[in-house]
């Protein structure tokens, strides 16, 4: 398929039957929209600190947690493997960025935590991320942002009623 020729999923809706076409259209602006924005980060982060956005998040849940997580708790938040967990703790741990405690409690058990050079460039990596974001989502006015972050709001809400409820 040529450029000229290429259709995405929301224009391939044009065509589709009436009744839900909205809703499906609103979920693939969404998603296209988180896309476009992930992408960029996800460029931006290898061109400027050579690193990955699994890496960045895996710092930002230890720099939420000062105290440290468990290999475990940061693959529930992160929602991936504990062997993808492991595999970044070793690399990070490597660099001088983590580093891994034994608990007192359970000598077997280990919590990672920040080292202060992990502090420090997961600080540089967090600004410039911030700065990214506000430029690519710079053509929305605070009010623009605000009534979105509304309205998305909603949406969460009424998707996670509907998870409750055990629609089909």
């Amino acid at each position: 398929m040529t450029p000229d020729t290429h259709v995405d999923a929301e224009t391939a809706l044009d065509h589709a039957p009436a009744g839900h076409k909205d809703d499906l259209r609103l979920w693939l602006r969404m998603l296209s929209c988180a896309r476009l924005i992930e992408g960029e980060v996800r460029r931006r982060l290898r061109l400027r600190f050579d690193t990955t956005l699994p890496r960045f998040d895996f710092l930002a849940q230890l720099e939420r947690a000062p105290d440290g997580l468990t290999p475990g708790d940061i693959s529930r938040r992160m929602m991936v493997t504990g062997g993808n967990v492991t595999g970044l703790a070793s690399r990070l741990e490597e660099e001088g960025l983590i580093e891994r405690r034994a608990v007192r409690e359970d000598r077997r058990a280990v919590t990672l935590r920040l080292t202060p050079q992990g502090r420090r460039e997961f600080a540089r990596q967090s600004a410039a991320h911030e700065e990214w974001v506000a430029e690519l989502l710079g053509a929305l006015s605070p009010n623009d942002r605000a009534a979105l972050l509304r309205l998305l709001d909603r949406t969460r809400r009424g998707v996670r009623a509907a998870i409750s409820e055990g629609m089909p």
